[in-house]
């Protein structure tokens, strides 16, 4: 509807619903030029696969907080999505928009770069990004372009002996969902979580503990619980020496509460229960001569949850 105030004359045709392996090189086919403008890894392998074998160039953007990327694929000879990243990241390692936040003007103007090289292919004047990747900081207002690699041999999907002859199962390629939605990692057996209901008891009942807010510093100067002890997912993942002395010290002076022969518990809590379970693993390879009998768990739904289910009041963003 907003693309037709705008411009009323252009053929608009929606498709109502997820993108689809058994649906995506029919719908490909239809068209010369494909823009992908999703927000899931998936969703970039099911599009990129379909536009190798279809035939279709493949105007590809993408941005997450203060960052922007633009490259073209399958044009003219160069590479693929599957050339640059033959397997999918971990999913415990991939940032979306709904995770990590991003500054809509970004995405503007990613937006508008991608349009104009889908102009320029449609118009026979060629991308400027067949072979090259466009990186946008907005935080710095730079522009650079990166040469990419050519096109593999022996790429699965686009290579002299394809592997790759059919769209396959993309989510379990991944081992993530095809949706944009705020992810829910589980890298923690159940009995190493707790619900925000528990944790709201435990306080409660004043039960000696340490918690610790493992989200970035930006994050945890919109809110936070006062009690917690801020040590940022990174600084324990580098073993920073100063965050890892705050944290035994706190450790300590809750242990002086407790009779000391059983393990003191810490928990461990972010925006989403994502990060605090990889904090968790962390914490539990910490050697026990430095910070005694720990018990780490994390709150599943992190702050967020907090907000919903326990103190409405409680800032979400």
């Amino acid at each position: 509807a907003a693309l037709r105030r705008l411009n009323s004359a252009v053929q608009y045709v929606p498709y109502r619903g997820a993108l689809r392996p058994r649906s995506a090189l029919r719908l490909v086919r239809q068209y010369d030029i494909v823009a992908d403008c999703s927000d899931n890894v998936p969703t970039r392998y099911l599009v990129s696969d379909a536009c190798v074998l279809a035939g279709k160039p493949l105007v590809s953007g993408s941005a997450l907080r203060l960052e922007g990327q633009l490259a073209v694929y399958n044009y003219r000879g160069g590479p693929c999505y599957r050339c640059l990243f033959p397997e999918p990241p971990p999913p415990d390692t991939v940032t979306n928009c709904a995770d990590g936040g991003v500054l809509g003007v970004v995405t503007g103007i990613i937006g508008c770069m991608q349009a104009l090289e889908v102009l320029k292919i449609a118009s026979g004047m060629g991308s400027s990004f067949g072979g090259y990747m466009l990186m946008f900081d907005a935080l710095e207002g730079r522009f650079r372009n990166i040469k990419l690699r050519p096109r593999k041999a022996d790429c699965a999907v686009c290579g002299d002996n394809p592997s790759v002859t059919c769209l396959q199962d993309y989510e379990a390629f991944c081992g993530s969902s095809a949706t944009d939605k705020c992810r829910a990692l589980r890298l923690l057996p159940s009995g190493d979580r707790v619900s925000v209901q528990q944790y709201k008891e435990l306080l409660d009942a004043r039960v000696p503990h340490v918690l610790l807010d493992v989200r970035p510093q930006v994050e945890a100067e919109i809110c936070r619980l006062q009690h917690a002890l801020h040590i940022p997912l990174r600084s324990l993942e580098e073993k920073d020496e100063q965050a890892l002395q705050r944290l035994q010290k706190r450790i300590c002076e809750e242990k002086q509460r407790t009779d000391d022969q059983t393990p003191l518990p810490v928990y461990v809590v972010c925006k989403l229960g994502n990060d605090s379970q990889k904090a968790v693993k962390i914490l539990q390879e910490l050697p026990a001569e430095e910070f005694g009998s720990v018990l780490a768990k994390d709150i599943k739904g992190g702050l967020m949850a907090w907000a919903t289910k326990i103190d409405s009041t409680f800032p979400q963003y």
